[in-house]
């Protein structure tokens, strides 16, 4: 009665229903993975990264499966992030490649010049 704390799961998706999806990696058997809502859906012949439209085909407790039938659209609030995140992402990388910059400047200030008064030192030796 009261002994029984298992979760319970509900997909939030039905057989025969057609999304937009972010494939979000690739699984052991090559097949795309995508995530609605914490629930796993596997997509055959699909690659990380790709936008597509689906069919969801089987529903199980804990995941589903679904079939490409076209290319898929941004999600409504991805348009407004997408670019937020690239541009967050360019400063990034600005800012890396400046300290980078700054790392092989300073490199080159702190080691002297090959003048001709140190390669004869180098010379003796």
């Amino acid at each position: 009665m009261y002994g029984d704390f298992r979760q319970r799961s509900f997909a939030p998706v039905n057989v025969g229903e057609e999304l937009d999806l972010k494939i979000e990696a690739v699984g052991e058997k090559g097949d795309g993975i995508a995530k609605i809502k914490g629930f796993v859906i596997f997509v055959p012949n699909t690659k990380e990264g790709d936008e597509v439209r689906i069919r969801i085909t089987k529903v199980f407790k804990k995941v589903g499966f679904g079939e490409v039938i076209g290319q898929g659209s941004p999600a409504e609030g991805s348009s407004e992030e997408e670019p937020k995140k690239k541009e967050k992402k360019a400063k990034k990388e600005k800012a890396e490649e400046e300290v980078q910059e700054e790392g092989t400047e300073e490199k080159a200030q702190e080691e002297p010049a090959e003048t001709e008064e140190n390669v004869e030192e180098s010379e003796e030796f």
